[in-house]
């Protein structure tokens, strides 16, 4: 499958997960690979890659996944829906190349990126086991979840492009749905990716359990060992 993309780690030894990172319009895989190489350290036995949007925009090497011009409440769910198989089958093609199935798979992005991620495993359920979404947004509001799915979401307490109110929304509407989901706050932060929200999203994927082991234990259950391929 050809896309724009830029492999950050490719362990010498059988990947054990794979974190995908995803830009927002107007930035470029290899710039996004600058914070996707901070997990590198923490995740060794990781693939991790850097994913282009699905066309240019503007001058090279900028990319998007859906045009923001003239985009509205009512238009931008039609924008995502319409490139969300592109996105998909680009999760897919590096779950395949990897040998790692969605249990293993974390979505990273930042801003439409983030957007795209939401939406993917709003679509897609089982694309993925974890989603960490830098000031991101959903087009519409989830009404079920996977219950198997932990999203976190990070947002700017200053966002002036994505309103922190899109991420209180959106926690609102995963907790009603069932949904395993974590919302922090970054105090005076805009539109961006700072220290803080890193660490964050690095300290979610190594310590937080997911919630679904915690149903399965009350259950009397237990993980399956296919399972047990996470982040912590």
């Amino acid at each position: 499958m050809k896309h724009d993309h830029f492999v950050v780690q490719a362990p010498q030894t059988p990947a054990r997960q794979l974190l995908l990172f995803f830009h927002g319009v107007g930035d470029n895989p290899v710039s996004m690979g600058q914070v996707a190489s901070l997990f590198a350290p923490v995740f060794p036995e990781a693939l991790i890659v850097s994913i282009g949007g699905a066309e240019p925009c503007g001058p090279a090497p900028a990319r998007q996944w859906f045009s923001v011009q003239e985009v509205t409440e009512e238009n931008r769910q039609a924008r995502i829906d319409a490139i969300m198989p592109v996105f998909i089958e680009t999760v897919r093609y590096w779950q395949a190349q990897s040998g790692l199935g969605p249990q293993a798979t974390a979505l990273v992005g930042f801003s439409q990126g983030a957007i795209m991620s939401l939406e993917s495993v709003k679509a897609q359920p089982e694309l993925a086991s974890r989603v960490i979404a830098f000031n991101g947004r959903y087009a519409s509001l989830p009404t079920r979840i996977n219950r198997d799915l932990t999203l976190h979401l990070i947002h700017g307490g200053e966002d002036p492009v994505i309103n922190l109110s899109h991420a209180v929304a959106a926690q609102e509407a995963l907790i009603e749905a069932g949904g395993d989901v974590t919302l922090d706050i970054v105090d005076g932060l805009g539109h961006a990716i700072d220290d803080r929200s890193l660490q964050l999203a690095l300290d979610h994927l190594r310590f937080t359990v997911p919630k679904h082991y915690f149903d399965e234990a009350l259950s009397g259950g237990k993980p399956n060992d296919d399972d047990i391929v996470e982040f912590l």
